[in-house]
């Protein structure tokens, strides 16, 4: 069942689709937007064995900080025995993700539905 976005910020808004948790980044995402951002991230990636996708499709700016605000995600639920899924489209944000390397160890799917495709045991 899919809900309609609940929107904690004006930068992030949370549904559960499929037992996920699906965060959706929107906006610029930048050093004002991740201090904005990161408490709410934080109190949705700190719960046990928590399944997550993050949603950059509606982000129109992604910096360092956007980076930051991933890997913490990332690292915060795989610490917890969850797995956390991305989802991005944009060619710019891509690039920033493979230049760092962030996409070889979080690979990009292209829509929602594809990363909740993904078996729960690769």
């Amino acid at each position: 069942m899919r809900e309609e976005p609940a929107p904690l910020s004006r930068h992030l808004r949370v549904r559960e689709e499929h037992g996920h948790t699906v965060l959706e980044l929107r906006g610029e995402i930048d050093i004002a937007s991740a201090a904005e951002i990161s408490p709410l991230l934080d109190r949705l990636t700190g719960r046990e064995r928590v399944q997550v996708v993050l949603d950059l499709r509606p982000v129109e700016f992604f910096d360092c900080s956007g980076l930051r605000l991933v890997s913490r995600a990332r690292r915060r639920v795989l610490e917890r025995g969850g797995r956390l899924h991305l989802v991005c489209v944009h060619p710019l944000t891509l690039r920033v993700l493979r230049v760092t390397g962030l996409s070889r160890v979080l690979p990009p799917h292209p829509t929602v539905e594809s990363a909740l495709r993904v078996p729960d045991n690769p």
